[in-house]
């Protein structure tokens, strides 16, 4: 079951979701979610593959190839936006429990100032 964190970017301010742990929405709708989250060369090179394995394989490479990217997808996608800067913006715990998920050894976190 996929996790939500809040992802901050702090030189343009800008807010957004990021996401760890398994994809439903990757498993049953393929690369639809990277086109909803704006990844779009992750959406046209994941369906060139999957249209491309569905047609040597009659569909079952496909099929094996969704289940594996539903695993990987959204810690992807999540670190991609870390690596553009963005920094993890939730409560300590979350911060902890997604960095931890991602594979991070410090989390980036926000730093709020009061006031």
């Amino acid at each position: 079951m996929a996790k939500r964190i809040t992802l901050h970017q702090p030189s343009t301010g800008l807010t957004k979701q990021g996401f760890y742990g398994f994809s439903w929405t990757t498993l049953f709708f393929g690369t639809l979610p990277a086109l909803f989250r704006g990844d779009f060369a992750v959406f046209l090179g994941g369906f060139a593959v999957l249209f491309a394995l569905g047609i040597v394989t009659l569909g079952i490479g496909s099929l094996i190839a969704m289940v594996v990217w539903a695993f990987m997808y959204n810690r992807y996608y999540t670190r991609k936006l870390i690596e553009r800067g963005y920094v993890l913006a939730g409560s300590p715990a979350e911060n902890a429990m997604a960095a931890g998920s991602l594979g991070m050894t410090a989390p980036s976190v926000a730093v709020t100032h009061p006031g």
